[in-house]
């Protein structure tokens, strides 16, 4: 009617100007359980940009809602540079032996592939799954690095967490599964999909396992909207 044309970075620019972005609702079942005695470790990978495959590697665990009330829970180890998901696993509970399998799986092609792999570094936040002694002792005996984030900000750990709403937003909301055993199938057609065939603006629109395998130089096609905000004390007298 207007005869308006406008694309899409142009239309986020105006409704951040006027405060119209919408943030989408916090997950409300929590996976993260961070009141615990085992270890914490520091945060290494601040202000760290990524500059080859296998160089940081983040990791999470969100849960999938099945049956209309029934959950799952979905662990996931990421490439920060590639964004492929090279560890994964799916159970019924958030017992630690998840975070192991979907490690293992990670480190299983490394260690084939290149035997005395570069330095890696693993990120995660402080939930008593990674903290814990088999988990810990998993990295340390394959020599890669722990990173943990300090704070409850998901920004700390924000690609782990957008993997985590790619796959459920994406893929497995439009699956109704009805066991665990239906549920890991689907979560191993649903990663091949994500690592093969989608391609992401903050890998020059490539898919995650082209750029992973072949380690090409690439560059961030997206703008971020959304900023921390900025909270600034008022001076006592």
């Amino acid at each position: 009617m207007h005869q308006i044309k406008m694309g899409r970075d142009a239309l986020f620019d105006l409704l951040a100007r006027n405060n119209l972005l919408v943030r989408r609702r916090k997950r409300k079942v929590a996976t993260t359980m961070s009141q615990h005695w085992f270890r914490k470790y520091p945060n290494l990978i601040v202000g760290v940009v990524p500059i080859r495959p296998n160089q940081i590697w983040v990791s999470d665990i969100t849960y999938w809602k099945i049956n209309g009330a029934r959950h799952l829970y979905i662990s996931l180890v990421t490439d920060a540079y590639s964004k492929k998901i090279v560890g994964y696993h799916v159970a019924d509970n958030l017992e630690a032996v998840g975070c192991l399998q979907a490690l293992q799986m990670a480190i299983k092609p490394l260690k084939q592939v290149l035997g005395e792999h570069l330095p890696l570094c693993h990120h995660s936040d402080r939930g008593i799954q990674y903290c814990s002694n088999q988990y810990v002792k998993l990295l340390q005996d394959n020599n890669i690095d722990i990173s943990m984030t300090e704070s409850g900000d998901p920004r700390d750990n924000a690609i782990a967490e957008r993997v985590n709403g790619i796959l459920k937003n994406e893929y497995l909301s439009a699956y109704q599964v009805n066991s665990v055993k239906e549920a890991a199938v689907l979560l191993h057609d649903v990663v091949d999909l994500y690592n093969n065939d989608r391609p992401h603006m903050s890998i020059s629109n490539l898919s995650p396992s082209f750029v992973h395998h072949n380690q090409i130089q690439t560059a961030r096609l997206w703008k971020n909207y959304y900023h921390k905000k900025v909270i600034v004390k008022e001076e006592q007298d």
